[in-house]
Formats: structure tokens, sequence, C-alpha cells
């Protein structure tokens, strides 16, 4: 590429909270700009920057002369675990820490950033591309309706029912009932908004941070959400009659099939080394046959919990696929009786990880 040309593309500057079905979604979006006439930079945390090394090595973030990786400090602890970290100690420290570091990268990187993409739960970049004078632009890759609830939160705090008085509130019928302040969202019930509202905690980080975080995103330029009109169209109607500047780009997973260049399509944002053997042991299934089970990359279980899964899909006499990553059991490493093993052997798979849109397309 010329100096030319390189100096003329637009640079985008990616941004995803370092969880991977943030990171996942950031990646897809960032090839899609890419193929686009885009020079990307893609921003990881150090945590993470240091956890794709150890799952595919260093070339995994070398990058391409216009699609580079770089990282920032998350301004939590030093940590070596392969595992994701503790949420809300996460979302908390990157709303306080991340804006110096990034506002410090934005100034350094050639050629000039023209613009910057979040996600939707890192809005410190709005504040950092305000700085240096681009648009910012947040991407919320949850639906649209997550988005609209949790920009009520402070209504639920307005109207005295956050937080709850006790833990009755579980129980008791509390969340059954209907709310119908909500613009688009007819005939639901507490129980149907984002979950963090459920505790009596009035300090409770994550329902102050996802409240806070979705009301930030009015703040920026734009923001895309990874849904379709069709889909989510009501509530997104409501959206645009606070916040004009709106645009849907899903499913992102059928946009990236527009990607072409190989190298682009080469880089993976998994966090966790993938079992590719699971592919040629699903296709040695029949059509439509096979369970597909997998809790993402932030839930953790007790192992009594784990094991009642184990022997609830032992007890199904189905064939299935199970995604038991290493970290799924607080404060230990999972392991599953012998005689579990034995029962699903010939019908079950247990990987630590996958690549997810691979199986679900298989």
């Amino acid at each position: 590429m010329s100096s030319a040309n390189y100096e003329r593309k637009p640079h985008v500057v990616c941004v995803p909270f370092p969880a991977q079905g943030h990171v996942t979604p950031m990646m897809r979006l960032s090839k899609l700009l890419h193929s686009r006439g885009f020079h990307v930079t893609f921003v990881n945390t150090d945590f993470n920057h240091r956890r794709l090394i150890r799952s595919h090595g260093h070339a995994s973030v070398a990058g391409l002369p216009d699609f580079r990786f770089e990282s920032i400090p998350d301004g939590l602890p030093p940590d070596q675990r392969d595992a994701t970290q503790d949420v809300p100690a996460l979302c908390d420290s990157t709303r306080r820490n991340c804006l110096g570091p990034f506002r410090l990268l934005l100034q350094r990187l050639v050629p000039p950033v023209t613009c910057v993409v979040s996600d939707g739960i890192m809005s410190f970049a709005i504040e950092a591309a305000r700085e240096i004078g681009v648009p910012e632009v947040q991407f919320w890759t949850a639906s649209a309706c997550s988005f609209m609830g949790y920009l009520h939160y402070r209504e639920l705090i307005s109207r005295g029912i956050f937080p709850f008085k006790d833990e009755k509130f579980m129980s008791d019928g509390t969340l059954d009932i209907p709310i119908d302040w909500i613009p688009s969202m007819r005939n639901k019930r507490l129980k149907d908004l984002p979950s963090f509202l459920r505790t009596t905690d009035p300090n409770d980080i994550m329902f102050d941070f996802m409240g806070e975080e979705a009301q930030n995103c009015l703040n920026a330029t734009a923001i895309i959400f990874n849904t379709f009109d069709a889909f989510e169209h009501k509530v997104l109607e409501a959206i645009a009659a606070k916040f004009p500047q709106i645009y849907t780009i899903g499913p992102l997973p059928l946009l990236g099939r527009h990607v072409t260049d190989t190298q682009v399509n080469s880089l993976n944002p998994s966090l966790w080394k993938e079992d590719s053997n699971c592919l040629q042991w699903l296709d040695q299934r029949e059509p439509n046959s096979v369970v597909y089970v997998n809790y993402g990359s932030v839930t953790v279980m007790s192992e009594e919990h784990l094991r009642e899964f184990a022997w609830g899909l032992a007890n199904s006499k189905c064939s299935f696929l199970w995604v038991v990553r290493p970290d799924i059991v607080m404060g230990d490493s999972a392991i599953l009786p012998e005689e579990f093993l034995e029962e699903i052997k010939g019908r079950g798979l247990l990987v630590s990880w996958c690549n997810q849109v691979k199986v679900l397309a298989h």
C-alpha cells in the first residue's frame, strides 16, 4: 500500500468491552469497516491482549498494515488467569480508569484518528473522541429492547421500585407487576426488564453502571445496534423519537459473509483456544440430532449445579455438544465424575471452547 493511500484512508478506532460476547461482535464490525476502506485500530485491554497471545500466539495481535491491534490497561490488579474477570469490578474499573490511557493512545496513533466506535458500555470513549474533535459512535451489542430497558433504570428509582425492600420480591409476585410507562414495550412486567434491577442494594454496581452507560450513549454522535428493523421496529421507533441518530446493522454474522479478504478473516477474536475437532465430530452426526449447550463467557456456577446439568444431559439420551469452560465452576476447575463420562460415551462431546458461529452454521 502506498503512503498516499495510507494517509487517505479514514482511521477508525474500535473499542470493545473486555468480555468475549462484546469483543466478537466488535471484531465483526471492524472487519466490515475495513472492507469498506477504513484503516482500523482495534483496542483490547492489556489483560485480553495477553489472553489472545496465549490462545493463538503473537501472530494473533501482529495485525495487518491497515488493521492494527493496541491495548490499554483496565485499571484492575494484574491477573494471569485465562478467564473472564469479575464483571462488576471490571465495569466499575473501566469507567473510572480507561479514559486517561485511551486519550493518550488516540493522540499517538498514525494515521490521525478520524472516528471512534466504542462499545455501548465503554462511554469514556465519547469524551476522548470529543477532546480530539472526531465523531464517536456507540455500538450496542445487545438488543434494542435491552437498551430501552436500561434507559428507564432511573425511572425505577424515581417511582420507588428500586431498590427492593427485602428479598421477598423474588417470590411474592412483585416481579409480575405490569409496567406501562416504557414507550413501545407493551404487556411487560418488572421481570421482563434487564435483571440487574433484582437487588436490595441501593449501591449495586451493575444497576448503576448499565443504567448510566445507556444514558451516556445519548451523548454520542450516533448509536448503532446489532439488530434489524423488522425484528424490533417498535422499540427502534421509540428510541429514534428520543435520539434520531440510530442505525441498525444486524445480524452481523450474515453481513460478515461479504468480507472476502482472507487475511482479515483470519483475525480471530476468541479469548480461549478453540477446539476444532468438534466440527469433525458433528460431521458424523445426523442433521438436527445434536443438542448444543454453551453458557457463554461470563456465567459461573457451583460444582453441584454443573453436575445437575451434566446428569440432565446424560438422562436426556440425546447426542450433545457441551462447552465447559475451565473457569465455569466458581473458584475451582470443572471436573465431572467418571460414571457420567461413561454414560455419555459415543453420544456426548465436551470441549472447553469452540467457534460458535461455525457450530451453529453446521
